[in-house]
């Protein structure tokens, strides 16, 4: 089926059903394009939070769409590809966090929202990295924190908040993937660029960085900024949505270590979502995600807590 037949049967299911779309800034133009809303981990759990739809097709991974589901129980939560999963979240299995939890007593436990719902569930706040700083520092300073699972963002956050954490040492492949040697021949070759990066970046990318924030701080620095070229260290899928907003402006995905085709650093499983299956997914209401019951009433505690500080 052509695109445009693709998003006339989309537009067509999603009113017979009250269905809502929902995408990360990482997907595919095509599904960027139809969605209710795009945005970044943060905004996506605000929208799924507050939904009067029926059915939510999370075009996205596997645990946006669980973290969707634990807010909305009683709805069906819809993912095209149940093999959309992340790197970050498979490094921090739950039973081994279950352990290192164990071994640090008396911690708060502060996991970054790109977890496994069982993650969640032993948590005691959940937090986004455009959040983060936020949760931390409304935390007394008398209490250790953990923090999983993201090991970068941990570090920018030590040096952000200045409270020593003991970090989970996980990493997403993506933003571990920057090249520091290509970057710094890009700025070399557009010296007046500005380089803003995700702080799940390794700590030589964020230390070149003009800004380092959350995917949506970045759109919203690019936007509001004079300088005309941007150099952009995150998944490339965001530049879709930044084009838009600034036209007029250069942008560059920062180098990738090994991607030679794009220059540029792309999230497999960000990409194994399609408009085509976003199309029979919506048509069939399959593959569906469930979160046990236990589950959810478990880690719905720790995504409330980052809620209703982030709102």
């Amino acid at each position: 089926m052509k695109t445009q037949s693709l998003v006339s049967e989309i537009l067509k299911l999603k009113e017979e059903k009250n269905a809502i779309i929902l995408a990360h800034y990482y997907q595919e133009p095509a599904i960027q394009d139809i969605a209710d809303f795009v945005g970044d981990s943060l905004g996506l759990s605000i929208e799924a939070a507050k939904t009067n739809a029926d059915i939510i097709v999370f075009a996205g991974v596997y645990f946006m769409a669980e973290t969707a589901k634990i807010l909305n129980p009683s709805k069906k939560v819809l993912l095209p590809d149940l093999n959309a999963g992340c790197s970050l979240a498979d490094s921090c299995p739950a039973e081994a966090f279950k352990n290192f939890i164990a071994q640090h007593p008396n911690h708060t436990v502060i996991t970054y929202v790109n977890c496994s719902a069982e993650v969640k569930a032993l948590s005691d706040i959940v937090c986004t990295s455009a959040n983060a700083k936020k949760i931390i520092e409304s935390l007394t300073k008398d209490k250790p924190i953990l923090f999983a699972p993201d090991k970068n963002l941990g570090r920018y956050l030590i040096n952000e908040t200045g409270r020593n954490m003991v970090l989970w040492q996980g990493a997403c492949i993506v933003h571990e993937a920057f090249s520091l040697e290509k970057l710094k021949a890009l700025v070399e070759k557009f010296p007046n660029a500005e380089i803003v990066a995700h702080p799940e970046s390794e700590t030589p990318i964020l230390e070149m960085a003009n800004y380092v924030g959350s995917t949506s701080g970045m759109i919203n620095y690019i936007k509001t900024s004079d300088c005309p070229v941007f150099i952009i260290a995150t998944e490339a899928g965001i530049l879709h949505k930044i084009k838009h907003e600034v036209p007029n402006k250069l942008l560059i995905p920062a180098p990738s270590i090994e991607n030679n085709t794009c220059a540029c650093s792309e999230c497999p499983y960000m990409k194994m979502n399609t408009l085509e299956k976003l199309y029979l997914c919506l048509r069939d209401e399959t593959p569906e995600v469930h979160v046990p019951e236990t589950i959810i009433k478990k880690a719905l505690v720790p995504l409330k807590r980052m809620l209703e500080i982030s709102t």
